[in-house]
């Protein structure tokens, strides 16, 4: 739906009598919000939501019955031009995904501020995607090309550990093993790398999702 400049309208589903209420609450006291539906169900929700054409739906997932990301999924025709910003405590990468794919317009975890998700609910609205930094850096990683380079564990605990900033001394307590045999495994870690230097060694690990 096409919110207003003066007033967006948002359905809350969540299945907590308090946190449902919260929410409410913070929608109707926002200047230019309100809470057009509130319901406890995702199949509550369905039965009602084309009745009240709500901009914005904040949709919890684990809801009794039918899940809220299934809710999504069968709403999102209904609703073209409404927006679905999923709001829960899961921050697996399972639920995040069959979320978007189901058509969720953003994804946001419940210990979120206020301001956040209010934030969030704009940001649908005005063509956007509200998604936590966590969740968006997990989206990116899932497209990222992985490759292990044919490093073995140990190399990769020990590229982990340059990558944290740690010293050659400090990798080898840490991993009960010689300051020497540190060194051999750096050296085998550049050469598989392509790399000279430890800066180099970071980058190209954090830029494969080595660690």
């Amino acid at each position: 739906m096409t919110a207003t400049p003066e007033m967006i309208a948002v359905a809350v589903v969540e299945d907590d009598d308090l946190v449902r209420t919260a929410w409410v609450e913070l929608l109707n006291d926002t200047p230019g919000m309100r809470c057009a539906l509130a319901c406890a169900s995702a199949e509550e929700a369905l039965d009602l939501l084309a009745d009240h054409e709500p901009d914005v739906v904040l949709m919890d997932i684990q809801l009794p019955g039918m899940s809220g990301i299934e809710a999504v999924r069968r709403a999102r025709p209904v609703l073209e031009g409404c927006d679905f910003l999923m709001l829960t405590v899961h921050d697996d990468d399972q639920s995040v995904f069959q979320s978007l794919c189901a058509g969720a317009s953003g994804y946001l975890l419940k210990d979120s501020a206020p301001e956040e998700v209010i934030k969030g609910i704009r940001d649908c609205v005005s063509g956007g995607s509200a998604i936590t930094p966590g969740i968006a850096r997990m989206v990116v990683d899932s497209f990222r090309p992985r490759q292990d380079h044919g490093l073995t564990d140990r190399e990769r605990e020990v590229l982990q550990r340059l990558c944290d900033g740690e010293n050659h001394r400090g990798i080898a307590e840490r991993l009960s093993i010689s300051p020497n045999t540190v060194k051999a495994h750096i050296k085998r870690i550049y050469g598989k790398l392509h790399v000279h230097t430890r800066a180099q060694a970071v980058r190209s690990a954090l830029r494969e999702g080595l660690a």
